[in-house]
This record gives C-alpha cells, structure tokens and sequence, in this order.
C-alpha cells in the first residue's frame, strides 16, 4: 500500500461522512416540525414508541439525532423517561437501513439488474439530478437536491475507501490486525472507541464495510466490532445529557443500559452455541451485506429481548441517578433541540403557545375580579405574569439562536411570526395586572358603576372575550382564516369603547355618575382595547409573515378602505356581523356614536 493509496483512503472518508453529514441535516429539514409531532406523541406504549423511534430514525438517517432529540424532550418535560425508552429502541433498529443501503456497494455480478443497483452505476445520476434540483428556486427541490447529492457524495466517499484499502489484503500486518479484533473484548473496544470519536454507528459501520473489500476480515473479527460500535453510539446521547435534569441523563443511560446488555446478551449467546455447534462460518470472509446483517440481526434481537423489560431499565437507570430531594423543573427551551432546527422551531412554537394561554387566563381572571374580587385569584394573576415574562425572556433568546440556524422557508417564516408576536402576548398578560388593580381599586373604595354602565360593559367584556379566544386558538392552529376575523372584531371593540366612553360623558352631564368613577372606567376601557389592539398585532402578523410581507399599516390601510377588493369586502361583512351580534341593551348600537 502505498502513500496515494492512504491518501486516497483519507479523501474517501472525508467525503464519506461530509455526505452522511449533509444527507442527514437535509433529510431533517425536510422532515420540517413533523419531526417533534411523531416523536413527542406521549404514549405509555412501549411499542408504539418503538415504532416512533424507528420511522423518525429511518427518515433522519441517525439513531444519534433521534436519541439526542429524546433526550431534549425529556429535560423539557414533553416525553417521560417511560415513554422515551421505546423511542431509543427504535432508533437504534432504524439505523441498521443506512448499512443496508451502504451495503449495495458490494454487489457482485454482471446482470443489468445487479450493474443498476451498483453505487458506481446510479450515483453519478442521483448528483446530476440533485444538482439541478438544487439550482432550481424552489426550496422543496433544492432539498431534496441537496439529499440527492450528499447521498451520492457518501456512496462516492464508501467507493474510494473500498479502493483505497484493496492493497491491504496482501499486507500481513493487516491480517494479523484483525485476527486479533477476533478476541471479543477487544473488538467491543476497538468499534466503542472509534465510534465513540466520529459520533456515528451509521459512519463507523460503512468504515468496516468498506474495509471489508479487503477480504481479509472475517465474521469472528467483525461481530465484536459491530457490538462495540452500538456501544460507542451512546456516547452523543451522554455527552448531550450533560446539564441536563435526571430525568433527562437517565435517558442517556437508558440508551447505554440497553446496548451494554443488549451487547453482552448476544455475544455470551452467540459464542456460547459457537462452542457448541462450531459454526462454520465464524472464520469465513465477511462482506458489506453481512455486516449489515449483522448489525440488523444484533440490534432486532437486542429489543425482542429487552423491549419486555422496560420498566426494568427504567428502574436501572433510576438506581444509577438517584432521586433528591430537592424538586427539578423542566428546561422551557432545550438547546440539544437547536441541532434539528425543525424540531426546536416546533417546541418555540409549542412554547409561545403556551405563553398565549397563560395571558389569555390571565386576562380573563381579571375580567372576572371586576365583578367579584378574591385575594387569591388576583395572586394568581401576578403570578401568571411572572410566568409569562419568563417564556418572553427565555423565548426571545431562544429565537435569535434559531434564527441563525439554516432553516427552510417555512420554518424561517415560524421564527419570524414568533419573534412579532411574543411581545404582544407578554404586553396583553401586563394588561391582565393592570385590569387586576383597577379591580382591586373598585374593591377598595367599594366602586359601584351604573346598572347601564355594567350591562354596556358586560358587551364589550364577551366581545374581548371573543377576540382573545380567536386569536389564541388562530395562533395555535396557525389558522389564517380564523385569524382574519380578528381585525373586523377589534374594529367593534373600538367602536364599543368609543360608545361608552360617550354614555358616560351623557351620565356625568347628567349627574347621575361621579368624575373618581370615571377614572377608574377610562382605566378599564383603555386596557381592554389595548388587549384587543395586541391581538390585531398578533393576527395581522401571522397572516403578513405568510404573505412573505410585513407592511401592517398598507395591510390594515387596504383592508378597511380597499376598493372592491376580496379581502375588504371579506372584512366589512364580518364587521356588520359583529355589529350586530354585540348591541347594547335596549338596541343602543354603538355605531351611532361612531361619527
């Protein structure tokens, strides 16, 4: 062997993992948030998670990936450690499809059918359909180019190495190597710790597939190999636990347990009969599709066997971190999530939707004190606040790290629709505080309005109502019909609070109300608009960032004074709507004092 073969053998690796690497990265953007929907599906199923693990893992090309995932959700608090354990044997069944597929490379014969399904064949075509794929303007075929490519670039990459290491089957060092890997403990190390370096069964498994061209390694030296590398795979997962809570490292350790025993199960087993039985072809030559076989048959026995017993892991990997007796919280916004953009761009959605319903609760417990005040609902509703100055805080830093990331369209319209729209949530949760002190202030001085002023109160109260229900469940649906009912509702509102606030100048002339009772209604009517003006802010950007625009004064401009557009008209039957449906008492419509 010579110094070119070695550097051929060195350029093959590189392009090998560069294009397992950008294969995988585009196989996930691709899979787009879909990613987190099947895999934080809570399920007590065991083999449903199973299942789940191993359809995410198959797509993604990466048992790592999807591990690490699990982990991120566990330390969020979306997935339990028992309903993690299924996800993490599944993952490490799917990843066995990446060395069938690295396997085709070994295909022998002269049948068109065989010379077709050889790598050498169809990947020079995969790269010339994915490069023009690529240069095209959409972004869904410039992704699936990008796969294209990366997958002919790794199927290159395992093409070079398998001719860069051929000399080596006349090199006695060589073979004397792997007659020594045929001691099972240092095969289990030698793949752990390889493995272990380049972060990749997957990886490490097409290496010894290639190095298999050789034909001087045998079944005997490959199996422990193989073993070790399922152990060494588990290293990403216990690097990506660390500063995680327990919950979240004893994942990581589930992953461990279950490869360690999976691992020593298989290999007293197997070496146990080959004492036995003398299997034959323990010392015959291994090729690419038998190294698949292997890992397949190792990795599908290891779960049949331990999938039973999960609860026991489970157990096992408590006693390993035992509880405290201090209480963890939950991470609001895991960083392992970043490295899949997809899914960390569904968890900040997911987050920020919480953050809505806490301020809409909040809004509508101080709504309910300015009838009837209690100390420990309005303790409530500071604390709900608090809550929802945190998601902002944690929420804006988490956004522009995900806004750094390469993400497709979609999920870079998402980031941009949240960035617009947290501050609004935050804003109407401080006017829930602010409804509270007016209604503290009605309790204190023991404020009684009007029986008119209530009942005109009472229909602006449902029509606030009304808007922050449809906005919140818009937002989370991300429902741009429900949220084009938002700006014809908050237009009502104001004409609403324009109504009363004219009411209550007749009742003052009238004298049959007080200047102090008038404070604390402007105070009331000023909050509930606002809260309504922020909705607009929120449904207004969704529909905008969809649009690729964000002009809010044009839209809103074109929107209740455009000529014959579908939009305006749209927007002037759903005003007249909701003109109707909140009238006043005795038909006091509050369109006659909108002069």
């Amino acid at each position: 062997m010579t110094i070119f073969n070695v550097f051929s053998l060195l350029g093959g690796l590189a392009l090998f993992l560069f294009g397992m690497d950008i294969m995988g990265k585009a196989l996930e953007k691709q899979a787009g948030g879909q990613l987190q929907k099947i895999l934080s599906k809570l399920t007590d199923n065991p083999l449903k998670g199973f299942f789940l693990g191993l359809c995410v893992t198959v797509v993604i090309q990466s048992s790592s990936a999807t591990t690490v995932m699990v982990v991120g959700f566990v330390n969020s608090g979306i997935m339990e450690l028992h309903q993690a354990i299924g996800v993490i044997m599944g993952s490490n069944v799917g990843t066995t499809v990446t060395s069938w597929i690295l396997s085709l490379s070994g295909l022998q014969g002269d049948s068109l059918l065989i010379n077709l399904l050889k790598p050498t064949s169809f990947s020079p075509l995969l790269a010339f359909i994915g490069i023009l794929l690529y240069m095209c303007k959409s972004e869904k075929k410039k992704g699936v180019g990008t796969i294209l490519i990366g997958f002919a670039v790794l199927m290159t990459g395992m093409t070079t190495m398998s001719n860069a290491v051929l000399p080596l089957q006349n090199e006695a060092w060589f073979t004397s190597l792997f007659t020594r890997f045929s001691n099972p403990l240092l095969g289990v190390l030698v793949g752990a710790l390889v493995t272990g370096i380049i972060q990749s069964s997957s990886a490490s498994v097409g290496i010894l597939q290639a190095l298999s061209a050789t034909g001087v390694i045998t079944y005997g030296s490959a199996i422990p190999i193989i073993m070790g590398q399922n152990i060494g795979t588990c290293v990403t997962a216990l690097i990506s636990s660390v500063g995680a809570n327990k919950n979240a490292r004893r994942a990581a350790m589930v992953h461990l347990y279950f490869n360690i025993i999976g691992v020593t199960i298989f290999l007293v087993g197997f070496y146990g009969l080959n004492t036995v039985c003398h299997f034959a072809f323990v010392n015959t030559t291994i090729e690419a599709w038998g190294i698949a076989v292997v890992h397949s048959v190792f990795n599908i026995v290891a779960t049949l066997v331990l999938l039973p017993f999960a609860n026991l892991l489970e157990k096992l990997a408590i006693l390993t971190i035992p509880d405290s007796p201090e209480k963890e919280s939950f991470a609001l916004l895991d960083d392992r999530l970043l490295n899949t953009p997809a899914v960390a761009v569904e968890r900040a959605r997911s987050a920020t939707a919480e953050m809505a319903e806490l301020a809409r609760v909040g809004v509508m417990q101080a709504m309910s004190l300015t009838h009837d005040w209690n100390d420990t609902l309005a303790q409530k509703v500071r604390e709900e606040e608090t809550q929802v100055d945190r998601y902002e805080d944690a929420l804006g830093t988490y956004l522009v790290k995900l806004s750094s990331r390469e993400l497709n369209h979609a999920d870079s319209q998402s980031v941009n629709t949240l960035l617009h729209t947290i501050s609004d949530f935050e804003r109407i949760s401080d006017h829930s505080v602010n409804l509270m002190e007016s209604a503290e202030e009605m309790h204190t001085k023991d404020i009684q309005f009007s029986q008119d002023a209530r009942d005109e109160l009472q229909v602006l109260e449902d029509a606030v109502q009304d808007i922050l229900n449809r906005t919140t469940d818009a937002f989370r649906k991300g429902d741009l019909h429900l949220a084009s009912k938002v700006e014809p509702l908050e237009a009502v509102v104001n004409e609403l609070v324009r109504a009363i606030k004219a009411h209550h100048i007749a009742r003052l002339q009238a004298g049959s109300c007080s200047i102090e009772y008038g404070f604390v209604l402007d105070d009331l009517l000023t909050n509930y608009e606002r809260v309504c003006d922020h909705c607009s802010n929120v449904a207004v950007a969704q529909i905008e960032v969809a649009q690729d625009s964000f002009d809010t004064h044009a839209y809103l401009n074109e929107l209740r004074h455009g000529n014959d557009t579908k939009e305006s008209e749209e927007f002037h039957r759903r005003l007249d709507r909701y003109r109707e449906r909140y009238l006043f008492p005795e038909n006091q419509s509050a369109e006659d004092f909108d002069k």
